[in-house]
């Protein structure tokens, strides 16, 4: 994992801590919603790097420093895309784990 990989993935870890901390299950459904959106996210972007580190260096562009910042910045940008509506899915699992509820969940 390279610096700024591991950098990415600390500033998102701490996020969803933050959150996850401030959102009370019952009281707050819509930010548990969010906060299992934004693991969603995160999961997929991490899911989307590895994918990408799969495929052999070549093509147009040279690999420098900038590629890796535009191709990081825009893993996140596609995750973030993917996860939302009704996203993989996850996000939905995990709030009704989490929840606990036999509500209907929010979308």
């Amino acid at each position: 994992m390279k610096i700024n990989d591991s950098m990415i993935h600390l500033n998102n870890s701490n996020k969803i801590e933050n959150k996850a901390k401030t959102t009370k299950t019952p009281e707050d459904p819509e930010k548990l919603m969010e906060v299992c959106r934004e693991f969603e996210s995160i999961f997929l972007n991490m899911m989307l790097q590895q994918m990408r580190r799969t495929v052999p260096d070549g093509g147009l562009v040279e690999k420098s420093y900038a590629r890796d910042l535009y191709e990081s910045l825009q893993d996140e940008e596609v995750a973030k895309e993917m996860s939302k509506g009704g996203g993989i899915g996850l996000a939905q699992e995990l709030y009704t784990q989490l929840s606990r509820t036999t509500k209907k969940p929010i979308e």
